[in-house]
């Protein structure tokens, strides 16, 4: 037999009033609230994709060079890729062991999210003002 010392607590008395990390409510209210701009930021990307389908390449460069239409299209942008960043942070926190792995995965992760919402924001800053 181990050489465990009887301990008359159960679990749940062990784990009771240590207090949450503090972090979940607001990561939570984060990922909610980015899940809800996406929806009519979406609906809007859809309409001006199918509104440039008739359009040559100059007509849309010219679309996408008037503000609103730009800068719905920064919003979905960068709104999509911090969901992204949010949601494979928690998928990173929950499944990944090791302390130097989940480390270097949220590194990875956020490195990555920022260099793709760099490049996607040039793109249509390229696109529409040049």
């Amino acid at each position: 037999m181990a050489n465990k010392s009887p301990s008359l607590r159960t679990t749940a008395s062990k784990i009771r009033y240590l207090g949450s990390a503090r972090s979940g409510t607001g990561h939570n209210a984060y990922v909610r609230l980015t899940s809800i701009a996406l929806i009519p930021l979406t609906i809007a990307f859809v309409v001006m994709l199918l509104s440039l389908l008739s359009k040559d390449y100059n007509q849309a460069r010219a679309y996408v060079g008037h503000p609103i239409p730009a800068i719905l299209l920064l919003l979905f942008v960068g709104t999509g890729i911090f969901h992204m960043q949010l949601g494979m942070r928690m998928v990173i926190e929950d499944y990944v062991h090791g302390h130097l792995v989940k480390e270097w995965s949220l590194m990875v992760n956020t490195l990555l999210s920022i260099s793709i919402g760099v490049a996607c924001i040039y793109a249509v800053l390229r696109v529409g003002f040049a």
